[in-house]
């Protein structure tokens, strides 16, 4: 477990620092525009949306080990690739500028991207393989030291989100963004041999690790077509084939196994829909479709609203200690009343701690534009703050408790009442204690009930569809980006989170809900 423990941890610290700085990084190349940022995100979300169900299938078909190393590799090697190529984009920028009438930089922003995509997406088979694999088997399929595990699991990305981003921040304000880049790759390359060394000594350490059920054998079906290229791969029969039937061959086989790959896709997701637990999963996917968490969004209507900078970083400290606490009342719950039951009370918990975000849509100092609701209106109405983007320029901003956040404001511009921004905060903060507990709950569920031979490629599907969801929420700010639409995409947020607390409770009680 310590081994796991220190692994993970250097693992999360390294996923935090990356993903923090690649999002400044990008900022700072594209000339502080979000454009390349929001495409960044947008890849992200879209590759492990369709390769999701594709690298849970590679789990479940390989032994433990080499999934868990070959992870490992490629993720960190792609960071430090990664980094160097940042560390030259950086510090040649205005020469590759010139090159290719500015096209050099294009490609680079395409590698830099892509790179950081096949990162993220190891990250993802590596979490499915050691926090949704390994951790059971370590446990012995003990249900309490699962849970203990989980717990544990969760407290450690908690504080590593808190403390990763910190450290690399003062890295690049203190130094340069070169000095992060090379942090960055320095901690991924001792990270990489650190971890290496210790999961291969977990794997010795634990003989149940080495045996797998047998996944489903490739289906050679598709080679009896090809008897000549069956019988090269076996070393035995005639080699000689033509160019032209050679090619045609290669051909249909590079089409048939890419049916192959869509069938893959196709059976993981049937796989997940016929999971016991699969209502409970979406249920946990549907709660990413929201606002009401400490990312860009929220961060951008804080600063409109008047919130500082040194103010929203307490305020994110805060929100991970209750994350924290979220953990350790899982493990109380699960304890005296059981796993399903603590999903209950994590649920009801999480959406009564939401309807202080509901209040503040509709208390004092609220910008919402409640003439949206009113189409038929006079246009003219609402236009005075129809085009006041999410993010304000400098002319603009809200200031508070008579600290300017910015230079150039007009005295006078800040709210009438701090009252809906402190509602929200206060739902969003204390929210997050239901919300660790539930998540968690679903976590264990879905590691209890979920076979051993389709465990990879239906956690595969869980990711795919927690960032089909996110995507959603995005779509949802693009379409209301303005402070005064922020109130709608709160009871937006607090509809889909009800929605997925609802098929929670459908999961525990199917013949109620039938039968009402």
């Amino acid at each position: 477990k310590f081994l796991i423990y220190v692994s993970g941890a250097l693992s999360m610290w390294g996923d935090r620092m990356w993903h923090f700085a690649i999002s400044v990084f990008l900022i700072e190349l594209y000339g502080r525009n979000l454009l390349l940022t929001a495409v960044f995100g947008l890849v992200l979300a879209g590759s492990v949306l369709l390769f999701g169900a594709l690298i849970g299938d590679w789990v479940d078909r390989n032994p433990r080990n080499k999934v868990a190393h070959a992870s490992l590799f490629i993720q960190n090697i792609s960071v430090t690739v990664c980094s160097i190529v940042l560390m030259l984009v950086f510090s040649y920028k205005n020469w590759i500028e010139q090159i290719w009438d500015g096209w050099l930089t294009v490609v680079c922003y395409t590698v830099v991207i892509i790179l950081a995509d096949v990162a993220n997406l190891a990250s993802t088979a590596l979490t499915i393989a050691i926090q949704r694999d390994w951790i059971v088997v370590i446990t012995g399929y003990n249900r309490g030291h699962l849970a203990g595990m989980n717990a544990t699991m969760r407290r450690i990305d908690q504080v590593t989100n808190i403390l990763a981003p910190l450290a690399v921040g003062q890295v690049m304000t203190l130094a340069s963004n070169v000095v992060g880049c090379g942090f960055i790759l320095g901690w991924n390359l001792v990270s990489l041999i650190v971890e290496f060394f210790f999961l291969s000594r977990v794997y010795r350490i634990v003989p149940a690790l080495s045996v797998k059920p047998p996944a489903e054998e490739v289906d050679m079906a598709y080679l009896s077509h090809f008897p000549p290229l069956l019988a090269q791969e076996n070393g035995s029969g005639p080699t000689y084939l033509t160019e032209e039937l050679s090619l045609k061959h290669y051909r249909e086989l590079g089409f048939l196994r890419l049916q192959r790959l869509v069938s893959t896709c196709k059976d993981g997701w049937r796989a997940y829909y016929r999971q016991p637990v699969f209502l409970a999963g979406m249920g946990l996917a549907f709660l990413y479709t929201t606002v009401l968490g400490f990312d860009c969004i929220t961060t951008g209507y804080a600063y409109t609203q008047g919130i500082s900078g040194s103010l929203l970083s307490i305020l994110m400290g805060v929100s991970a200690i209750t994350g924290l606490m979220g953990t350790v009342l899982f493990t109380r719950l699960r304890k005296t009343f059981g796993l399903v039951n603590t999903g209950i009370i994590s649920s009801c918990l999480h959406l009564a701690c939401l309807l202080l975000c509901v209040s503040s849509v509709f208390a004092p100092g609220s910008p919402m534009d409640m003439s949206l609701l009113r189409p038929f209106i006079d246009s003219n109405s609402s236009e005075s703050g129809a085009n006041q983007p999410l993010l304000p320029d400098r002319s603009s901003i809200h200031w508070t408790n008579n600290t300017v956040l910015f230079d150039n404001v007009p005295t006078g511009t800040q709210p009438d009442s701090y009252i809906s921004i402190i509602l929200l905060f206060l739902g969003v903060i204390t929210a997050r204690i239901g919300l660790w507990s539930f998540d968690l709950t679903v976590t264990q569920l879905l590691q209890e009930n979920i076979s051993e031979s389709e465990r990879g490629v239906v956690n595969g599907v869980q990711s795919s569809m927690n960032y089909l969801m996110d995507l959603l929420h995005f779509i949802m700010v693009i379409s209301a980006p303005q402070p005064e639409h922020f109130g709608y995409l709160v009871i937006i947020s607090v509809l889909f989170i009800a929605t997925g607390h609802t098929m929670y409770f459908m999961y525990c009680s199917p013949g109620l809900f039938l039968c009402g």
